[in-house]
């Protein structure tokens, strides 16, 4: 929505009324300790349950909604009363957010979910390399219910599949699983946090991200397993609905489905290549697979299989990355509000944007 604001698709005060939709529902809405779970009803802010045991918070969820959230807040910088007021919503939302609980009171990592009725049963603690480093930036961050940094170099950065430093397709990968896993873990995160020039004790986020897309590409170019379809126009495996159901596309999990999102989304990081992608699915495979939403969320020539479905999750990482490669607007927003900044620094982060912040 902010994109679509500066962009003139829609008018600031349409902008101030859905964001102000927004919190109306979740304000009403069922929370845990101040997090919110991965599904709830819209009407009535309920939870919906995504499982028997995850009827609760879903910590990684609620991290990518504070992203926008925060973003939004920051984007509402002026000094009407209207502007204002979304200010202290989010900031209030922000504020509530309890982090810290879902450390199970000790120092060494964050835990997936909670409720009211299966407590930490699930017991998923978050641990890296993954979609999931915004997480300790915002529960790092918190104005109230911050988390000891431990928790962040003793549970994230000590995951099985943290460091990596092997080469696939030619290209060294610093970080995560062999072959570098589905490409929303160069998104996610990503939309807000700018990768550009920012580091820590473990790697360059930088070179990290652009690795993996390389590695991606490069895999889908060579296509060992033969799939039709599959070139430098027509690549990127990551996350989506797939043949039969939903699945986390990768290198090492390819079943011939290509997602548009995971290439569109890489603009920042290989935008030759995610351009040469976005004219052959719009110009060549058309309205097979661009609707009323954009893109469908995946298809496969191979199998002549496309998606009846377009999921939020991949549309919104699309508007949101293909902006910060033309002006960096979202990741100058995030990387720009003072408490992420102080939160990265505990961390041990360095980026340029620490230099400056918005109010």
């Amino acid at each position: 929505l902010i994109v679509a604001c500066e962009r003139g698709w829609v008018t600031r005060n349409e902008l101030q009324e859905r964001v102000s939709r927004a919190l109306d529902c979740l304000e009403r809405a069922t929370c845990y300790h101040g997090l919110y779970p991965h599904f709830m009803r819209g009407d009535t802010g309920a939870t919906k349950p995504f499982s028997r045991k995850d009827d609760g918070a879903d910590l990684v969820e609620t991290a990518f909604l504070f992203q926008g959230l925060l973003c939004v807040r920051a984007y509402f910088s002026g000094d009407r009363p209207e502007e204002a007021r979304i200010r202290d919503r989010i900031t209030y939302l922000w504020r509530e957010a309890e982090w810290d609980w879902y450390t199970q009171g000790t120092r060494t990592a964050l835990t997936w979910h909670w409720s009211h009725t299966n407590g930490f049963a699930l017991n998923h603690p978050i641990h890296g390399w993954n979609e999931c480093l915004i997480a300790y930036v915002l529960a790092a961050s918190s104005p109230r219910y911050s988390i000891a940094v431990e928790a962040y170099h003793e549970g994230w950065a000590q995951g099985r599949e943290f460091l990596n430093r092997r080469t696939f397709e030619g290209v060294e990968l610093p970080l995560g699983p062999d072959w570098g896993g589905p490409l929303f873990f160069t998104h996610y995160s990503f939309c807000g946090i700018d990768p550009r020039g920012l580091s820590d004790a473990y790697a360059d986020y930088w070179t990290q991200n652009v690795a993996h897309t390389r590695i991606n590409y490069d895999y889908c170019v060579r296509n060992p397993r033969g799939y039709k379809g599959y070139g430098p126009n027509c690549w990127g495996l990551t996350a989506g609905d797939s043949v039969k159901g939903y699945d986390a596309h990768s290198p090492r999990i390819d079943k011939g489905v290509i997602t548009p999102s995971g290439a569109l989304s890489s603009f920042p990081y290989t935008p030759e290549e995610a351009m040469a992608a976005l004219r052959h699915f719009h110009d060549n495979l058309g309205e097979k697979i661009w609707g009323r939403y954009g893109f469908i969320d995946g298809f496969s020539e191979q199998h002549d299989w496309y998606a009846d479905s377009y999921l939020a999750i991949s549309q919104g990482p699309i508007v949101v990355m293909i902006e910060n490669y033309r002006t960096g607007l979202i990741w100058n927003l995030f990387m720009g509000i003072p408490e992420i900044q102080e939160g990265m620094k505990r961390l041990g982060f360095k980026s340029p944007h620490f230099a400056s912040a918005i109010a």
